[in-house]
């Protein structure tokens, strides 16, 4: 990581930096030949005489150089010399020759003050800037050629690029080192993530949290990573005090099962057999226990769904009316003894029919266990709210918070029969259909305890 952010920082500034340097030295190239340019363009005008031309520019300046001077009168400027259709022809002084190009007479046919700007050269092969204009006051027509030297030009356009050159590098090379620096400054966070991490694979201790510092990406990465690691420190809470409360639960019903079990064997090995009445009464405990084991093991499959992959569900437009009516007639083979008011009137949801069959059986069933003999459940089904009322002892008001807690029992009912898992299982059904249950005192102040469920949907299948 610390590796691809250098890289990438120096690239980065290596483009801008190269950019810039390109764009610098083509805007000094440009202003530098503009400057020849013009001062070409204000060069003085040869003045009219007589001109004694040669063929080629080589010939011209060898002839300057023997002596042989062309009659011209009056001052012309430097590097200029004069192309007719009788040859190439240097001012007196000439040091340098330009050369020629065959469309250079072209410039002949220019009207007057106007030019013709070109790239050039010297006969010694240095570079130049040739302006051509035409003249018509020599005895006959010319193109005066006048030339700047562009070498001066030339090597300072050298020098300033190795400059930037030079400074380019070494701004890449600082970029590289503070990217480097600041990659590791910036990813101090992500060490120590990386360590907690590796901490806990290798000791397998979650709740393991880092420190967060200010509100940057990498303070969201770290408050995210603590808020996972207490998630799975909170869960494997759960699943261990699910096996523990699973086996304080599972073992008195075992224990029992095999005390009868080891009953009926040493009965049979001693040869000494139970009466009738004693046997058929310890059967009926065993089937009695082989059903409390079955219940307590589907609960226990059913909440531990949460902890797994979501399971696949049979989600259909269930009549909550019509799941009611069921699990009131269920209640009432329970609580013979119990009146049961109900009022339900047609509620559809979007869920599992099962589960929230389950989820309604269960709470009517806690409302059978705590009512008194010959009481009145109240069951009201109205606007997709469902209310469950016993008018047994109720709920003392710190215990509320624990209601839907696996194995919760409230210490005053313990040696009622239950797991404490059938409020959980409501809450669970619930939650996955998309609604809310609550369990409280009963709203006019009586006795009893009033748990209320509340689900989405509407009065009509849709």
């Amino acid at each position: 990581m610390r590796s691809r952010l250098t890289f990438l920082s120096a690239a980065a500034v290596a483009v801008a930096i190269a950019m810039s340097a390109l764009a610098c030295w083509f805007i000094v190239h440009k202003q530098l030949y503009d400057q020849v340019k013009s001062d070409l363009a204000g060069a003085p005008p040869a003045l009219p005489g007589k001109l004694i031309c040669y063929p080629t520019p080589e010939d011209a300046l060898e002839h300057q150089r023997g002596g042989a001077m062309p009659e011209i009168s009056g001052a012309v400027p430097r590097d200029t010399q004069f192309l007719s259709q009788a040859g190439v022809c240097l001012p007196p002084g000439a040091t340098k020759a330009i050369v020629t190009k065959p469309e250079d007479t072209a410039a002949l046919r220019l009207p007057p003050g106007q030019s013709v700007i070109r790239e050039g050269k010297y006969t010694n092969g240095s570079p130049a800037i040739v302006r051509l204009t035409s003249s018509h006051k020599f005895s006959v027509p010319t193109v005066v050629m006048v030339a700047t030297p562009t070498q001066p030009v030339e090597e300072s356009l050298q020098g300033l690029a190795i400059l930037l050159g030079a400074v380019s590098l070494g701004g890449i090379l600082l970029a590289a080192v503070a990217g480097r620096l600041v990659a590791h400054s910036a990813l101090k966070p992500v060490d120590r993530l990386t360590d907690a991490v590796e901490h806990i694979a290798r000791t397998e201790e979650v709740g393991t949290t880092i420190p967060v510092h200010g509100d940057d990406e990498i303070a969201r990465l770290s408050t995210s990573f603590n808020s996972m690691s207490t998630a799975l420190a909170n869960s494997r809470d759960r699943q261990t005090r699910l096996i523990a409360d699973a086996g304080h639960e599972l073992r008195t019903p075992l224990t029992s099962l095999r005390t009868n079990v080891d009953l009926l064997i040493r009965s049979n090995d001693t040869g000494r057999p139970l009466p009738a009445a004693t046997k058929t009464k310890l059967l009926g405990n065993m089937k009695a226990q082989m059903q409390e084991l079955t219940v307590l093991i589907g609960d226990l499959l059913q909440l531990s769904r949460p902890d797994s992959p979501k399971p696949v569900r049979n989600l259909a437009v269930v009549a909550l009316h019509e799941i009611v009516g069921r699990a009131v007639e269920r209640a009432k083979l329970r609580g013979p003894g119990l009146t049961f008011d109900t009022v339900a009137e047609p509620w559809y949801v979007h869920g599992d029919a099962a589960s929230l069959e389950r989820a309604v059986i269960n709470l009517l069933d806690n409302a059978v266990k705590y009512s008194p003999p010959g009481g009145t459940i109240d069951i009201r089904l109205q606007q997709g709210v469902l209310t469950v009322r016993d008018h047994g002892p109720g709920i003392p008001p710190d215990e509320l918070q624990y209601v839907f807690d696996r194995f919760w029992r409230s210490p005053s009912s313990r040696q009622l029969p239950g797991s404490g898992l059938g409020l959980s299982i409501v809450a669970q059904s619930v939650r996955e259909a998309g609604g809310e249950v609550t369990l409280g005192p009963a709203e006019d102040g009586g006795p009893g305890a009033l748990a209320t469920l509340r689900l989405p949907g509407g009065p009509a299948p849709e």
